[in-house]
């Protein structure tokens, strides 16, 4: 059986059957294996997204950190220091007039409209996804999330939903001294807590009651099955959970309710 080949112009026709508008705000968590195989592999797919949204949108990918830059490895180098989220991500951020954040632990990296104002000012906070950083501007601009063969449950953005919620257990009391090193060279230091482990183990039970308020859509992109969350609906529904249930992400939580999400939580809303 012959398997299809995917080229730049069908990749650019599925982001259009998507739904997704050219002036859109757009986070890709991604898989590139999913997609199969692809005329000229990673660099075709990461020219289909920019070029669908560079003119009037905004592409953004999580190049994330948190695994190689911690107490033993305390420098983040916003040019060298590389991503742990895969093989586009990584190559998104090398690429001319892409914009990272100076997270040391949770950066982003921008193309297109206003890529650097979305990304300024990232390293101020001292939590990973705080209000007023990038991650918070996905909620403001109504950003969507696209999941290229990825479950849900990889969505950071949902950690952040969790810092504004004021979700229990959510972040350590004890940030870490990190170093920081910009695009000129200079070295600034800052604080920095981590997200507690574990939280991210429930998120993909939220996908149907996404879909349930209209916040989540699917499609296909190459032979990838994609998920697409509206940020801002996701972020409102989270935050009411919340202030009802501020545990219901931990694992003490839902060890002594086991049924929260598919029989509590419903009956709730």
């Amino acid at each position: 059986m012959n398997q299809t080949i995917h080229t730049y112009a069908s990749l650019t026709h599925d982001l259009e059957l998507s739904g997704l508008r050219r002036q859109d705000t757009l986070l890709v968590h991604s898989s590139m294996k999913s997609i199969g195989q692809v005329e000229g592999r990673a660099d075709t797919v990461l020219d289909a997204l920019s070029d669908y949204l560079q003119d009037e949108g905004l592409l953004v990918f999580p190049t994330l950190t948190w695994s190689n830059v911690n107490a033993e490895q305390p420098v983040y180098s916003v040019r060298d220091t590389p991503s742990v989220v895969g093989i586009l991500p990584e190559l998104f951020r090398q690429r001319p007039g892409v914009r990272r954040s100076l997270h040391p632990t949770h950066s982003v990296a921008a193309l297109g409209r206003d890529a650097e104002d979305f990304v300024e000012g990232h390293e101020r906070f001292d939590s990973p996804a705080a209000l007023g950083s990038p991650w918070d501007r996905l909620r403001q601009r109504r950003a969507k999330i696209m999941f290229i063969g990825a479950s849900i449950a990889h969505n950071t953005f949902l950690h952040g939903v969790e810092e504004w919620g004021q979700a229990a257990q959510i972040l350590g009391d004890t940030p870490q001294q990190l170093v920081v090193i910009d695009e000129s060279g200079q070295r600034l230091s800052v604080p920095s807590r981590r997200h507690i482990g574990g939280h991210s183990r429930y998120y993909a039970c939220l996908e149907p009651h996404f879909e349930i308020i209209g916040a989540l859509s699917r499609a296909r992109f190459g032979d990838a099955d994609t998920t697409i969350l509206d940020a801002a609906a996701c972020a409102a529904f989270v935050i009411e959970l919340l202030k009802r249930f501020p545990a219901a992400f931990t694992l003490e939580w839902n060890q002594a309710n086991p049924n929260f999400f598919t029989e509590v939580l419903p009956c709730a809303q």
